[in-house]
């Protein structure tokens, strides 16, 4: 086994007022890299995506993909008493993260400029939902409204049928977003820049990014491209076409030398090769529901295995379509042992390793944490006296744990 490293991010300790997925899943990656995430929760049922289902023995799966190894800390922030709390947790914090309704930072005195007076050290980073400036940045923003605004439920489904993808793209890809401008913003500091910063990501302006392909091609072409299911408008071949014993082979290349090698090695089909109507990719998309008509039938008179076989030996680019139950028992994550038991309230359950693999580095992989958990361990590490803490229960400013 090689050398076990320190995790990159030991030492850093993040503050999150979080919900839902985006700040999560940002809190998230900082956690599996190291950081200690302190949640912050309202006592009264914590983070709202706590009760999406009960499917994980009790508990939602939403929040518990997102939210292992960090330690809930219920605290009532509409209090001036709660307040005083979160300022003594910003003192010894590095980072804050926050994902709250528009304007509830500004509300809380915690917006940019407060925070740049009262703690000029931390690194603030507001994920909402528009940006500010616009006029849509007093809307409420989900995962699904974003995705609408920015046209990416446009150039998903059919034509005519548009769809949401299934995860949420845009939560995930803001929560990335937001970690990554962490990790730089603490590198500048670990380099001598200034200490603190206001950073803030929006949905909307996540989303627009990811659409960088479409919003480029319709600026400068005039069209707008129609989603076609599991294809794609750019090139051909490339879809998904069912199989003799019943399965679906997904099948792509990306140039002109792969088609080559796709109708002449994989479907024998040397006519095809040298159709002029197919020669280029541009062609190929013009001419898709010819070329679609052909592969499918060949497709239909072949089993899955044989035509991935096939296809690797002929190098073309080829995938099994599965369902998420077939993912759960996938070879190449259980052969590489990517599932991992990670505690909760209510149990081990089994959860993914984060996508990054760190050589020497071990993830910490830490439990889902009960609403309230680690209220008192860590409001009496910043100094809180016992009665102090006592009186913050009495007029319930605090949850102290035993809730999922």
């Amino acid at each position: 086994m090689g050398e076990h490293r320190r995790a990159p991010l030991a030492g850093v300790t993040v503050v999150a007022l979080e919900q839902a997925v985006s700040a999560p899943m940002c809190t998230r990656t900082l956690a599996d890299l190291g950081a200690r995430v302190l949640k912050v929760e309202n006592p009264d049922g914590g983070d709202f995506a706590r009760h999406y289902d009960d499917v994980v023995e009790g508990l939602a799966a939403h929040f518990v993909w997102v939210n292992r190894g960090k330690e809930s800390v219920a605290l009532n922030l509409k209090s001036a008493a709660g307040l005083e709390v979160l300022h003594r947790l910003l003192d010894h914090a590095d980072v804050l993260v926050s994902n709250l309704a528009p304007g509830a930072t500004a509300r809380l005195g915690i917006a940019p400029a407060e925070l740049a007076e009262h703690h000029p050290d931390l690194i603030a980073v507001e994920i909402d939902g528009f940006g500010a400036g616009g006029p849509l940045s007093g809307k409420r923003a989900y995962d699904l409204l974003v995705q609408a605004e920015a046209g990416v439920c446009a150039v998903t489904g059919l034509a005519g049928a548009p769809a949401k993808p299934g995860p949420p793209v845009a939560d995930v890809s803001a929560g990335l977003y937001a970690a990554i401008s962490i990790l730089a913003t603490l590198y500048a500091r670990a380099q001598g820049g200034r200490r603190g910063s206001a950073v803030s990501v929006s949905l909307f302006d996540t989303m627009a990014e990811v659409m960088g392909y479409q919003l480029t091609y319709t600026r400068h072409s005039g069209i707008e491209q129609q989603p076609l299911g599991m294809s794609s408008p750019a090139v051909a071949p490339y879809g998904a076409y069912p199989t003799r014993d019943g399965q679906t082979v997904v099948l792509g290349t990306t140039n002109d030398g792969e088609w080559q090698r796709f109708s002449r090695a994989l479907m024998n089909r040397p006519d095809l090769a040298e159709d002029p109507r197919l020669r280029t990719n541009p062609d190929r998309v013009r001419h898709r529901d010819l070329l679609d008509t052909e592969i499918r039938a060949w497709c239909a008179d072949h089993d899955l295995a044989d035509i991935q076989r096939v296809a690797d030996a002929a190098g073309i680019g080829n995938a099994r379509y599965n369902t998420p139950a077939e993912v759960l028992v996938h070879p190449q994550l259980t052969d590489r042992a990517r599932w991992r038991a990670v505690d909760t309230p209510v149990g081990p359950i089994p959860s993914l390793l984060p996508p990054p693999i760190i050589a020497g580095f071990d993830p910490p992989m830490g439990a889902v944490p009960a609403l309230g958990e680690h209220t008192l361990a860590v409001l009496a590490e910043i100094g809180l006296t016992d009665d102090e803490i006592a009186l913050l229960g009495v007029y319930g400013l605090i949850g102290t744990g035993g809730h999922q």
